[in-house]
């Protein structure tokens, strides 16, 4: 080989080693750009808000008492406004939220993106379950998946409540089409799910400290705080962002 193609293939390596020094550098600082959290506070909303992200949303229960839903869907400050809420609806399988049926029917009418979700005990028959969640909730074409509320273990083993589980995400799955999302904390998550759940959406509850959930699973929604407040409801809230934009989310939604 002559000393001119010598040089040119050492002048080709470095070439090629700058690219990839490049891109590597470009790969840590898309790392460090996504997990830095921006929070800023906002009085009227009464908590830190995660403005690293464009899609908010609330999840309510009966303990929110009677809520103006025009009043909340109304409310914008800067760029953060509600766009999806989470209503309980069911809970074991008898009870029934007292305020489901307002709350499901009034969301809709302002325009929010409903989603209804179950309480789950896996003490408690799975398709029972399943029978009570269906009973009173009517999804429709451009409601959110199903959730599974799963955050109590009642003294079970791993075993019981994974066997449980899946029976009523796969009966709402052949129900509706389309994947359950499954709510929880990632303590619990690991502890008794596992990888077996990680091809479910994930509603993941982190809060208490400033930083998004701390795990490699991917998840959809954070629930980054508890004591939010939002015109037209009187009590605290919960408050949640979406892991996407608005076109992500109604993509979610059912078909």
């Amino acid at each position: 080989m002559s000393i001119l193609r010598i040089k040119k293939s050492r002048r080709l390596v470095f070439i090629l080693l700058f690219l990839l020094c490049v891109a590597f550098g470009g790969w840590l600082w898309w790392l460090e750009k996504e997990d830095a959290i921006n929070f800023v506070r906002y009085e009227e909303f009464g908590i830190d808000m995660p403005v690293n992200y464009s899609v908010h949303g609330i999840d309510v229960s009966k303990f929110q008492k009677n809520i103006n839903w025009s009043a909340v869907e109304q409310m914008q400050v800067d760029r953060i406004h509600i766009s999806f809420a989470f209503i309980k609806a069911t809970e074991g399988i008898t009870r029934q939220d007292a305020s489901f049926k307002q709350n499901w029917q009034k969301a809709k009418k302002v325009g929010i993106i409903r989603g209804a979700y179950h309480f789950f005990y896996s003490t408690r028959d799975p398709l029972k379950q399943v029978i009570n969640f269906q009973n009173v909730v009517q999804l429709e074409s451009g409601d959110l998946p199903p959730v599974l509320d799963i955050e109590v273990h009642n003294n079970q083993p791993p075993a019981v409540i994974r066997s449980t589980a899946r029976i009523w995400l796969e009966e709402m799955e052949k129900a509706y089409g389309v994947k359950p999302i499954i709510y929880t904390n990632m303590y619990f998550y690991e502890k008794y799910l596992g990888e077996e759940f990680d091809k479910y959406p994930l509603w993941v509850a982190h809060y208490y400290q400033k930083e998004r959930p701390s795990t490699k699973r991917h998840w959809l929604f954070w629930q980054h705080s508890d004591i939010g407040r939002v015109n037209g409801i009187r009590t605290t809230v919960d408050f949640n962002v979406f892991r996407g934009d608005s076109l992500a989310l109604r993509k979610l939604c059912l078909p």
